[in-house]
């Protein structure tokens, strides 16, 4: 039976069976707690967790899992894999136990010729929770199981969680004879490779908080209703059906080990050494293309380190095949041809996924290449010393200068039997880091290793900067990288970093954003998005090939968007003249702590010991600054001694280190600052600036935000239209306006609260019409009722509480609800009596709530909580009537 038949199957049996087919979620999901999604059930958890209410009572997806725990041990054993498809099915407060037991008997031992995968039932065993004598007595009756064939197991095997705080609880899996060629007699606990797993049953009722009860930790509580989240190995299931020794050799990823047995020469079966190399390549082709497909890309941090990781250990693996040339985009290809008729975007996104994995594979070839000769020579030198350790500082070279990953250098160290100082590696990396601290932001230091700039810096020198006097300039492609990487050339489509050897474009420091633009070569462009400086002298162009193909050593214009720069440069030079103005204001204390400079808007930081700045002193700065524009002061960079500097009174700050020749921007005799931003000619040419606002950022530290140039006229103009129409609604002068809406909102506010003790008193006057209306159920006085919409929590408290007073001695429960758009409060309350027959609040409160798709809960004599279905109210009711009728709390 081929994969994708029996992938069929199993959705075709739980829709039939009412379950709502879901698509398969995205490999990445907005959850702090995963990399990647890692089953099934994690698009559902809001649905287990009641964070809120599911569309449907059940449910069935097959989903793309990644698991990246075991990456090493992938190849190594037939049984590993980082790439896998979950079927499961999912109740969500609708079966249980039965249910879930039921399904999975019929589609696992169901005739293939009924839809069913037709599995020996005597060859059938399963394991259960410990102490769940309830899913033991389920396998006999609904399977006919006989005892020795259901196995207890302990929390490590048979209760399930992900493996961080969330749902879970106990298991129940479904585990397949494979013969006793296998391994030895005993059922899954005695051979857990005869008796394969194929599927687990979860019986979701649990949340469990940071230590799990897979260690015997008690769950910290329980969910808001008892759920089926079941999870089957799709390809496990095919390496069975389809008579094969292991997932390696079914239909969908066999063919990829056929490509690489075609590229390379060799047999899979032969030699263990290069099967354990095929089996790498076959699951980490796999895992990549749908990684990519789903967004991902390659880099150095997270996601996008795990996706090269396992690329370049693909091409790694076949160069020790035997093959050179690349090799990524054929895989792509085999994996898009076999995976596509279940997931259709590999197909219509292949030539994104081509172009990325090509790029990747061409600068790590270039890596390889020179690191491989570099580590081959270094465990030589290291085992004819007699050695067995690869020293730390020969792993930090291959990483800092050859772009190795430590994980690379490692597994190639063990292949030749040595061993890596991890230690004096973590320690030299350390260093570097704190070497670099100053550029250690992710943004600024980029996503190339510090030695492949510093490299570049080495051979060609410094960037010569042009852009004080220049906009556009020729340059020559001195240094080029693509994905983090050194390259000789990058396509288009490919994000790269190009150093040039001189440039107009400004790099971002101090408090500037850097320029944008274009590089224009013969026969290609690169769109400039971001200009950083990672080494000091080296400006590194961030951007993205639009056309043709850029190489190193390529002739170019370098073309700065003259319209930013200028919007830019109006905003670094107003940031000069607002910190002037509060150092004015405010004295030297007020030293400035941060800026951002941007187009039309700027943030200026600085100190204030004194707490925040009072309007009126921000209005005279603004004032002040803006009478400088007026008098149109000329601006003037010059470049002297730090000493001469100091002596002309420029201003100093951050603590930041000056070498012995420093640019000084001083704008008519208002403002002098040591700066190697961009700035105007003029003070005119700012146009206005508009202080927005001021508050704290820390401790001892306050911000300012404003407006500059054109939009800051538009803000005015905007603010004065705003203003003419307050006037007229309120019909007084402008200057008034402050006095009168003071008025007017006290005056709400005074009826609002006038209004809120009304409706007080008319919601409690009710409490007597509701305890007359009560209903006797099975002996006690129940009171379930809508109340009208969007009444306060404490307003329903108070009515709850006047209700079961007006019960008096009676045994009585109050049940108070209340929509609210799309959500709804309740609110239950007992009466002592009835406390004493046993009947407590909050454990009324799971007998009703998942009918409003909501979770609650409180003390025996009051309960309260919500949900996000306000639509099962009268199903909620008739819940809780029910269970007062079963004597069931």
């Amino acid at each position: 039976m081929q994969t994708h038949d029996i992938r069929n199957r199993f959705l075709d049996h739980f829709k039939a069976s009412g379950h709502t087919l879901v698509p398969s979620a995205s490999l990445i999901l907005d959850d702090p707690n995963l990399l990647f999604v890692n089953a099934g059930m994690v698009q559902f958890k809001p649905y287990f967790l009641g964070d809120e209410p599911p569309p449907y009572p059940r449910a069935t997806s097959v989903q793309k899992c990644v698991r990246t725990g075991d990456i090493d041990e992938v190849g190594k054993t037939t049984r590993h894999n980082t790439f896998f498809q979950m079927a499961g099915n999912f109740s969500f407060g609708d079966y249980f136990k039965a249910g879930a037991i039921e399904h999975a008997w019929q589609l696992v031992t169901g005739s293939q010729a009924d839809g069913g995968y037709g599995f020996d039932p005597e060859r059938i065993w399963v394991t259960v929770y410990k102490t769940d004598d309830e899913a033991i007595e389920l396998w006999r009756k609904i399977a006919g199981l006989p005892d020795e064939r259901i196995q207890r197991r302990g929390g490590e095997d048979n209760y399930w969680d992900m493996g961080v705080p969330g749902p879970g609880g106990p298991c129940s899996e479904i585990y397949y004879d494979r013969g006793p060629e296998y391994g030895k007699e005993g059922g899954p606990v005695a051979d857990e490779d005869r008796y394969l797993e194929i599927w687990n049953l979860v019986f979701m009722q649990d949340e469990r908080g940071e230590l799990s009860p897979k260690k015997d930790h008690p769950p910290i509580g329980e969910l808001p209703a008892k759920n089926i989240d079941t999870g089957l190995g799709i390809e496990r299931v095919a390496f069975l059906l389809q008579d094969v020794h292991n997932v390696y050799e079914t239909d969908l990823v066999r063919p990829v080990i056929t490509k690489a047995e075609e590229m390379s020469g060799h047999r899979y079966g032969t030699d263990p050494v290069d099967d354990v190399r095929f089996r790498v390549i076959a699951d980490h082709a796999r895992s990549g293309v749908m990684l990519i497909g789903d967004g991902v890309t390659p880099g150095n941090e997270a996601r996008g380190y795990v996706l090269r990781r396992l690329l370049r250990r693909i091409v790694r693996s076949v160069r020790l095949l035997g093959v050179h040339e690349p090799v990524l985009p054929e895989f792509a290809a085999v994996v898009r041809d076999t995976m596509g008729p279940a997931y259709p975007e590999l197909v219509s996104q292949f030539d994104r996924i081509e172009s990325v994995v090509r790029n990747e594979e061409d600068t790590f070839l270039t890596t390889l290449t020179s690191g491989s000769k570099i580590f081959d020579l270094a465990a030589t030198e290291t085992k004819d010393s007699g050695g067995r350790v690869l020293a730390g500082d020969k792993a930090f070279q291959l990483h800092d200068t050859y772009g190795f990953p430590i994980d690379l250098t490692l597994e190639m160290a063990s292949e030749q039997g040595l061993s890596v100082d991890e230690d004096g590696f973590r320690r030299l990396m350390a260093e570097q880091r704190r070497r670099s601290k100053e550029d250690a932001a992710s943004r600024k230091v980029g996503h190339g290793d510090g030695g492949v700039y510093r490299a570049v810096l080495d051979k060609h020198g410094v960037t010569d900067f042009l852009g004080y006097r220049d906009l556009t300039s020729e340059a020559t492609v001195v240094g080029l990288l693509s994905g983090g990487e050194p390259a000789v050339a990058a396509g288009v489509g490919s994000e790269v970093e190009v150093v040039l050897n001189r440039t107009p474009f400004y790099a971002e420091g101090g408090g500037q954003l850097a320029d944008t633009g274009r590089i224009v070569g013969d026969g290609f462009v690169v769109e400039v998005h971001d200009v950083q400086s990672p080494v000091a002298g080296l400006n590194v162009h961030r951007g993205k090939v639009v056309s043709g193909e850029v190489t190193l050593d390529a002739t170019a214009n370098a073309e700065v968007d003259p319209t930013r720069r200028r919007a830019v440069s109006r905003s670094h030079s107003a940031t000069h003249l607002v910190h002037a103005g509060v150092r004015r204001a405010l004295g030297t204390q007020a030293a400035q702590a941060g800026s951002l400079n941007a187009p039309g808007r700027l943030r200026f930081d600085f100190t204030s010991p004194g707490g925040a700045v009072p309007a009126s002193v921000l209005a005279d700065v603004e004032d002040e600054v803006n009478d400088v524009l007026l008098n149109d002061y000329d601006v003037r960079a010059e470049v002297v001694t730090l000493d001469e500097a100091r002596k002309q009174g420029a201003i100093a700050f951050f603590g930041e280190k000056y070498g012995d020749k420093v640019r000084v921007i001083t704008i008519g005799d208002y403002s002098k600052e040591l700066c190697g931003g961009t700035h105007v000619h003029r003070s005119g040419e700012i146009g206005v600036v508009k202080l927005l606002s001021e508050a704290s950022i820390g401790a001892g530290v306050r911000r300012v935000e404003a407006l500059v140039g054109l939009d800051a006229f538009r803000f005015l103009a905007r603010e004065h239209v705003l203003v003419a129409q307050l006037a007229e609604q309120f019909k007084v002068p402008a200057d008034e306006l402050p006095e009168r809406i003071g008025q007017t909102v006290e005056r709400l506010r005074a009826a609002e609260k006038e209004l809120e003790k009304l409706r007080g008193a008319q919601l409690l006057s009710s409490a007597g019409t509701l305890a007359d209306q009560a209903e006797d159920v099975n002996g006690t006085a129940l009171v379930a009722v809508a109340t009208p919409d969007g009444i306060g929590g404490n307003d329903l408290r108070a009515l709850a509480a006047e209700v079961r007073n007006r019960l008096g001695a009676r045994p009585g429960v109050v049940a108070l609800f209340s929509a609210d758009g799309p959500k709804v409060s309740f609110v239950v309350a007992t009466t002592s009596v009835a406390r004493d027959q046993g009947l407590a609040a909050g454990k009324l409160v799971p007998s009703f709530s998942p009918a409003i798709g909501g979770r609650g809960g409180g003390k025996p004599d009051l309960a309260q909580g919500g949900g996000g279905n306000p639509a099962g109210v009268p199903d909620a009711v008739v819940a809780l009537r029910r269970t007062l009728a079963d004597g069931t709390t």
